[in-house]
């Protein structure tokens, strides 16, 4: 169900009484067929926040998706109530359908959950049919059926949705109801990763880093390492400081590995992360070690931006 390629449409019934609200509508929309999301985004929030029906309902797709705003589903699930609060049937139809299979799913009744997404999924609805993957992959409510979990991955994937780009990326790097593909992996791991999504950045630089899929290339590895650090991913910032420890992609330099290290230890990956730090310190003397310290407790205050 896309709403948006029915808007012109809602257009001519719903807002020809209002001409400003209508051109207000109307640049949103333009911009949104010109890619320009965060121009969309500016001229509906006004109008979503006025009452307009169409607007929260394309606001909640924004959300959804991901498009020009980090991927957020509560903000979603907020503006498709609103939209279906007022009479609006394609919201209530995917506010009240998938909640009704979160609701169930968090009780452990996966026959519920898995009944309620199905229903949603098959109207295209993308967190839908990315749950539907995620629970024939573990084999919740339903025997465990990678190739169902690979379909329902890809009709979400193809609409843009970034968890499910990496988990269809995750899937063909391990053959999992797909023969092994590397490079179509790293097609996945790629729109994933473009859109911001950690895993895949961190996963894209394992690619690089092992050359599986695309030609082996420390330095972009690194960078995609670097941009998945930045987000708090543990293991890619181990990846990075090993990076630094190895001169792979960037100068060798034992104060950054310790940094990294340092950080990643404190982030969630301590035994690796700690085991790391400390081989590297025995390669540095007391004022580096000070030093990468320093370092450390300044990047965590930037939120690992610009370390």
């Amino acid at each position: 169900m896309n709403r948006l390629l029915i808007l012109p449409v809602l257009l001519l019934t719903l807002l020809v009484g209002n001409p400003a609200f209508s051109a207000d509508f109307q640049k949103g929309l333009d911009a949104y067929d010109r890619g320009d999301y965060a121009t969309a985004l500016r001229e509906w929030k006004p109008l979503a926040e006025q009452g307009n029906a169409d607007a929260q309902f394309n606001l909640g797709l924004m959300y959804e998706k991901g498009w020009g705003v980090p991927q957020d589903y509560k903000t979603a699930m907020k503006w498709y109530r609103l939209a279906a609060e007022q009479g609006d049937a394609d919201s209530q139809f995917n506010s009240t359908d998938f909640q009704k299979g979160l609701d169930a799913a968090q009780k452990g009744d996966f026959a519920t959950a898995l009944k309620e997404w199905k229903l949603t999924a098959e109207q295209g609805y993308v967190s839908a049919q990315s749950n539907l993957g995620r629970m024939y992959e573990k084999g919740r409510g339903v025997l465990q059926d990678y190739k169902t979990a690979v379909k329902w991955w890809k009709l979400a994937a193809e609409q843009g949705f970034a968890s499910a780009q990496f988990n269809l990326g995750f899937m063909y790097g391990k053959g999992q109801g797909v023969p092994q593909n590397y490079k179509t992996a790293v097609k996945w791991y790629r729109l994933s990763a473009e859109q911001g999504h950690a895993g895949a950045q961190f996963n894209l630089g394992l690619m690089y880093r092992k050359g599986e899929g695309v030609l082996q290339d420390y330095k972009t590895a690194v960078k995609w390492y670097k941009l998945a650090a930045e987000q708090g991913h543990a293991s890619a910032q181990t990846n990075l400081g090993t990076m630094y420890d190895d001169g792979q992609g960037v100068l060798q330099d034992y104060i950054r590995a310790h940094m990294w290290f340092n950080i990643a230890a404190s982030s969630g990956e301590s035994k690796k992360a700690s085991k790391n730090r400390d081989i590297v310190a025995k390669r540095m003397n007391t004022s580096q070690i000070e030093t990468a310290q320093k370092l450390a407790r300044e990047c965590v205050k930037k939120n690992y931006k610009g370390c």
